[in-house]
């Protein structure tokens, strides 16, 4: 789908990919995928995720299905600028629970010839956009939404469900907190919750 960036650096030009969709629609699957294949083209290449996410591992990029992929934690954004160094390819994992600064990076990344590929959530449990991803979606030459399929109806998931009564935005967390819902099946979800919330 996306050709590997093979000219010379001095006329090397970057872009920006954003993989987004719902909890389990492969979006870290699909990033790790474009980033293996940068890797068997013998492209220098650097993976970045928040530090806050150690729901599998410290230290790499895992999906759901237990891919995994070796990364660099990092507190910021800011931090990806100083540590990609003589790269090609920059994969950034859970783009949402970044900074606002997260799309400047990447733009200045792209600028100076960098193939840049965010993967995140687009919209968070309350069905709102999330994070920087709204904008990074806006700057980006290649948007590509994936879709999970919805536990209630069978159907194309777009939103994720909390199971919990966690109000903040962050939660870290797998199917044990969070399931993909088809619109129907998301605000129906919804409307049963605030209906058990006002026969307390």
């Amino acid at each position: 789908m996306f050709l590997e960036n093979k000219i010379e650096k001095e006329h090397r030009v970057g872009w920006i990919e954003v993989i987004c969709g719902s909890m389990f629609s492969g979006k870290t699957e699909e990033l790790i995928r474009r980033m293996r294949r940068a890797q068997f083209a013998k492209q220098r290449v650097e993976i970045f995720k928040p530090q806050i996410d150690t729901r599998y591992s410290e230290k790499e990029v895992v999906s759901h299905d237990d891919n995994a992929i070796p990364s660099t934690p990092v507190p910021s954004s800011n931090n990806i600028l100083l540590l990609a160094d003589n790269v090609e390819v920059v994969g950034i994992d859970e783009a949402q629970f970044f900074d606002d600064n997260l799309p400047s990076v990447c733009n200045q990344l792209a600028n100076s010839g960098i193939r840049v590929i965010v993967a995140g959530l687009d919209m968070d449990f309350k069905g709102e956009p999330f994070g920087p991803m709204p904008h990074l979606m806006a700057i980006a030459e290649y948007v590509t939404k994936v879709h999970a399929i919805c536990m209630k109806t069978g159907k194309l998931a777009n939103y994720s469900h909390r199971l919990t009564n966690n109000e903040g935005l962050v939660e870290l967390g797998a199917t044990e907190n969070y399931q993909p819902l088809s619109r129907e099946a998301y605000f129906e979800a919804l409307a049963a919750e605030e209906k058990a919330k006002s026969e307390k």
